[in-house]
């Protein structure tokens, strides 16, 4: 047969599968001491696994120039090829499922979502430290296995363990809540949940968590008080009963691989500059066996926005001076070197500072050579999204919603004798917002209109175009929930009303929603249920106070199974009431 040209569909075709080899295409993780490629390599003290990680660490540290040591300072840690080390992002985040925020980590048709958990301060609140630590480890065996493809990295941002003291502050979402106790709980079982090992050596680590933001930071935006410059001004009593016990049980209990100081100052002092904090407190009291990071760019605000300092190589050196290991940005790549040459830091803090980076990337295996090969190696997109995994977050939104209201023991409500369910809100159908933020793709959604049409039929009206509710469609809502045997109504917010750098500033109901709920509520033929979604607590006193609304739940931002697990507890499937015995695990 003679050659032909192609066709243009048979053109398409196979420029399509070409498309579809590139995306499932296997990747290649980042890693240091490749002596198989390249054999020289073994002649170097800090790729011989049979030594110390100590002296492989200190081999390393002397083979490099000064220049190259500071490429190790900042977050994009440069790479050093003549010894074959490669260019690693350490920023990635992983708050409640693998995230795409961060550079370090993305998403591609190989692994196109990661199992999204619903967000820390709905998880918390189910009071089970065996579930936070199964949440981390399932986070953490797909973060393994992302990176064994090249689509993540080994080190995590997460958790946040700040106390959530002002229910108006837009990052509470993301942390245990405002009790210092179940906080601790909570980031030493995420913390063991995530660095978990199946060997019996404790310092290889399976990826490296971090405890942030150290310490007493609650506030980002509100009413032109930022956290760049804020100073908490906090007597040492509330120090050591309040925003310290997270942090010292991350380091002590959990033996948390890295702590990234705040923003602001406290007591006049910037945390990611105070040698009391940094090097006191974490490093010689506690015992970090770790890095300390700096958040993104705070040490370019202790001299910008702080004017801490009269000169940038001043608040490179202070930092570096004070115990900072690690900056995220690039700050103490551009003047740490000036500052050197000024004398203001001395080139031995700058090996003290690299050293505790390289020894937890050498706790992670990242210079033993091919990750496959290593302990994790067989881990692959096949195990993320997996039914157990996906399952197990709809199982923790179940535990964490809170039932606030139940008269005359209305719920849960009975599927047989409901024909008709009337689904009104703004959040009645959504499906990012269940996630809140520092979030990933994840696997699929289950909206909480989806959850409850999957046992009774209904018929849903969101009342207003979005949480803001500037105009409520009062008139059609009132309607269906008039026709219906029963009536939820899901309101609250998303991160439009509450977010990193969005403080709220009272704890109303945004725009309108309150008079949707009231006016719904009046009109309703049967039984109303109230579902807020938030991550910060708003006055729902009118609702408490009307008789038509005969249940209330709070279900936080329930992940990407929220509507399940709403559903299965409207209609009995689970029952909220019962979470009294885990209160138990946190004795």
């Amino acid at each position: 047969m003679g050659n032909r040209a192609p066709s243009s569909v048979s053109s398409l075709f196979l420029i399509f599968l070409c498309l579809l080899d590139s995306l499932n295409a296997q990747s290649t993780p980042i890693f240091a001491c490749d002596v198989a490629g390249n054999p020289s390599l073994a002649a170097y003290g800090f790729c011989n696994t049979a030594i110390k990680i100590e002296y492989r660490v200190a081999d390393l540290v002397a083979r490099l120039t000064l220049q190259e040591k500071i490429g190790v300072l900042t977050s994009k840690l440069h790479g050093v090829p003549r010894l074959g080390i490669p260019t690693y992002e350490w920023w990635s985040e992983a708050l409640h499922g693998v995230s795409y925020t961060g550079p370090g980590t993305h998403f591609s048709g190989q692994v196109p979502g990661a199992t999204s958990f619903p967000q820390v301060i709905l998880t918390a609140a189910s009071f089970n430290v065996s579930l936070f630590q199964a949440i981390g480890k399932v986070v953490s065996t797909e973060a393994r296995a992302m990176y064994n493809v090249g689509l993540a990295g080994l080190t995590y941002w997460s958790p946040n363990v700040n106390i959530f003291r002002d229910p108006r502050w837009g990052r509470g979402q993301e942390t245990p809540g405002e009790d210092p106790l179940l906080s601790s709980k909570y980031a030493t079982g995420y913390v063991k949940g995530l660095q978990e090992t199946d060997s019996s050596d404790a310092n290889r680590l399976k990826v490296a968590a971090c405890c942030k933001h150290y310490t007493a930071y609650d506030v980002d935006n509100w009413k032109g008080v930022e956290r760049y410059s804020f100073n908490a001004v906090v007597n040492q009593q509330d120090m050591d009963d309040t925003y310290q016990p997270p942090f010292k049980s991350c380091v002590v209990d959990g033996n948390v691989a890295s702590v990234m100081c705040s923003y602001n100052q406290v007591n006049g002092k910037p945390t990611c500059a105070d040698p009391d904090l940094l090097s006191g407190v974490i490093r010689s009291e506690w015992k970090l066996n770790g890095y300390i990071v700096s958040d993104c760019d705070s040490v370019d605000v202790i001299y910008k926005n702080q004017h801490y300092t009269k000169t940038p190589e001043e608040a490179a050196a202070i930092s570096i001076n004070a115990g900072l290991d690690l900056n995220c940005g690039y700050f103490l790549g551009d003047h740490t070197e000036a500052a050197v040459k000024a004398g203001l830091v001395h080139e031995a803090a700058i090996d003290k500072a690299i050293s505790n980076n390289f020894l937890t990337l050498m706790r992670l295996g990242f210079f033993d050579g091919d990750p496959k090969k290593q302990m994790y190696g067989g881990l692959g997109p096949k195990d993320v999204c997996t039914p157990a995994n996906q399952e197990l977050a709809a199982e923790a939104a179940r535990q964490g919603i809170v039932l606030l209201k139940n008269t005359g023991s209305c719920l849960p409500l009975s599927p047989k004798a409901i024909k008709t369910l009337a689904v009104i809100g703004p959040n009645a159908n959504v499906t990012k917002t269940m996630i809140g933020n520092y979030e990933g793709t994840p696997c699929k959604y289950t909206t909480p209109l989806q959850g409850l049409a999957g046992t009774v039929s209904t018929t849903y009206l969101p009342g207003c175009s979005n949480v803001a509710c500037a105009v409520a469609d009062v008139a059609g809502a009132t309607k269906l929930a008039s026709a219906a045997d029963a009536t939820v109504l899901v309101i609250g917010a998303d991160q439009s009303i509450e977010a990193e750098s969005r403080d709220r500033v009272d704890l109303n109901l945004p725009g309108k929603q309150q008079e949707l709920v009231t006016q719904v509520a009046k009109a309703a033929k049967g039984p109303v249920v109230l579902v807020i979604m938030s991550g910060g607590g708003f006055d729902i006193t009118f609702a408490k106070n009307d008789a038509k609304i005969v249940g209330i739940l709070w279900v936080g931002y329930p992940g990407e199974a929220g509507g399940v697990a709403i559903a299965d507890v409207i209609f009995g499937r689970y029952n909220p009431s019962k979470n009294d015995s885990v209160l138990k695990t946190l004795n």
